[in-house]
């Protein structure tokens, strides 16, 4: 971006940032309303990301070989439900579910696939995965030490926020408190074994999804982000350390000024929560997210007015200060992204960069009245939400009373109501209805993909060293009992081919499953 002249077409300088009444903050200086960085995308944009993992690791692999040749800047990994939820897929609850709404891996192997010809010490990988998320990271670190990487070099993130399972999504596995030491093993693991790791991104997205308005997922993901930093300092981590490992994931929904209003926000909230936690450390106070446009808006009905939502969402989160983005296809509503949705989708990011000159000014939307207005008014809100939450014990206890979940769902409904109502109008739903024009061509997963990783399995417990395997199995299932680490053992039992589910198993029998 340096050898960029800021300047519009017309010739008129682009000043870096507006200073003017009203905007005493400054970016790069707590509370950090106005970005993480003095100069934002001035000095650096935005790292483009395309969320994709569909069918085999072999597939998979080759649309990252796509994307990385066409520009993206990061991989970012999306699993089957049986690899989210601890089931191989050979397991009976398996069927119907291998490789369709991301790639299925069953152990290291699939691993070793899934990343052929991609050096990890060369590239960040985030991998949306939260109840097997240890799992994933071990095979991940196994494969980097395979290929000679140095594992304190490498760097990516997991998504690792169980709380917001409970809350709104539903991809748990054991209860909570289970659930939360074994993320807490990982922060401390990686805090001594790889340093450069984002060892959580705690997710206000999939709250988004469920129906929450923007005020509650800043609210709960906030709420959860502070049992999670209470949790690492309960475990004896330093908040200055451990704190700039912490990313967090958001939602970019339809209304424009709203959003961006939220993601100011939110850095502001975060920079006064760690602050009054113990937080000094300016890396620790700030709030570094990802965002994903909203899967939620996409519309079935004339799918390709989507290509438009997606735009003025990923804009919203450009100006709202987002540090990696990525952009849904247009057919998400109907099937996975074709090659050239997904094509379309990164292009959208690019345009906005290189074309829309709105990265030429830092904060963009500081000192408008109705930004400024809106993100105070949205703290507000927010912090009444967890000023309740607090009065309850904190997320895991407002989550076990149903607190989160019920907001939730009154909103979701709320929203709903006014859909079927036509106050709020959905262009092409609701509205402006046509005659369904030819739906494009969509992505279809076959159902053999199982037999094939069923093959597979089947053929690497056969050559695998069983007894290594069983030893590892067990000293895992000793670890959980007396509170060892257990990263250390997984990365041991995944290097001599341990699956997930056998792992996930182990697990199971010592921690019991959770029954919302």
């Amino acid at each position: 971006m340096s050898e960029r002249n800021f300047e519009t077409d017309s010739g008129i300088i682009i000043n870096e940032l507006y200073t003017g009444p009203g905007n005493p903050d400054l970016p790069g200086e707590f509370p950090y309303t106005r970005g993480v960085q003095k100069d934002m995308y001035r000095g650096r944009l935005w790292t483009m990301r395309q969320y994709a993992g569909f069918s085999t690791a072999e597939e998979s692999n080759k649309r990252y070989k796509y994307l990385l040749a066409n520009g993206t800047m990061g991989l970012s990994v999306a699993f089957d439900l049986p690899t989210q939820i601890g089931y191989d897929s050979d397991h009976n609850m398996s069927e119907g579910e291998v490789g369709k709404v991301g790639v299925a891996i069953d152990s290291l192997q699939d691993m070793e696939v899934l990343f052929n010809g991609i050096e990890l010490e060369k590239i960040t990988t985030s991998m949306t995965i939260n109840a097997t998320a240890s799992t994933l990271l071990a095979f991940y670190i196994a494969l980097a030490k395979k290929q000679g990487a140095d594992i304190k070099k490498i760097s990516g993130t997991i998504q690792n926020d169980i709380l917001k399972e409970y809350a709104a999504r539903g991809t748990y596995i054991y209860p909570p408190k289970p659930s939360m030491r074994i993320i807490t093993d990982i922060f401390e693991y990686c805090s001594k074994e790889v340093p450069k790791w984002n060892t959580i991104s705690i997710s206000g997205y999939h709250i988004r999804e469920a129906g929450s308005t923007a005020v509650q997922e800043i609210a709960f993901t906030l709420a959860n982000a502070k049992s999670y930093l209470q949790a690492a300092i309960d475990k004896g981590l330093d908040i200055n350390v451990f704190g700039q490992r912490l990313s967090f994931f958001f939602n970019a929904h339809n209304n424009f000024f709203e959003e961006i209003a939220k993601f100011r926000a939110a850095r502001r909230m975060w920079a006064k929560m760690a602050k009054d936690m113990g937080a000094t450390n300016p890396k620790a106070l700030m709030l570094r997210f990802h965002t994903q446009t909203g899967g939620a808006t996409l519309q079935a009905q004339q799918p390709e007015n989507n290509i438009m939502r997606v735009t003025l969402q990923a804009l919203a989160a450009v100006m709202g200060g987002t540090q990696s983005l990525h952009t849904n296809g247009f057919d998400e509503a109907l099937s996975l992204p074709t090659e050239a949705a997904a094509r379309t989708a990164l292009r959208t990011q690019q345009i906005i960069a290189y074309e829309s000159g709105v990265v030429d000014t830092v904060d963009p939307m500081g000192g408008s009245y109705f930004v400024e207005e809106l993100t105070n008014q949205i703290e507000a809100a927010a912090w009444d939400y967890i000023a309740k939450i607090d009065a309850m014990g904190g997320s895991v206890a407002a989550i076990e009373q149903g607190y989160m979940q019920n907001e939730i769902a009154k909103a979701s409904y709320q929203y709903q109501m006014n859909i079927e109502k036509g106050s709020k109008v959905i262009v092409g739903v609701n509205k402006f209805n046509a005659e369904q024009d030819a739906m494009p061509p969509i992505m279809r997963v076959d159902d053999s993909i199982r037999i094939e990783q069923m093959e597979r399995i089947k053929q690497l417990k056969s050559e695998r060293n069983n007894e290594l395997v069983n030893s590892g199995l067990n000293q895992i299932s000793e670890a959980a009992k007396d509170g060892t680490n257990l990263m250390p053992l997984l990365v041991d039992a995944v290097e001599n081919y341990a699956t997930l589910g056998e792992i996930a198993d182990t697990l199971r029998n010592v921690f019991g499953e959770h029954k919302a």
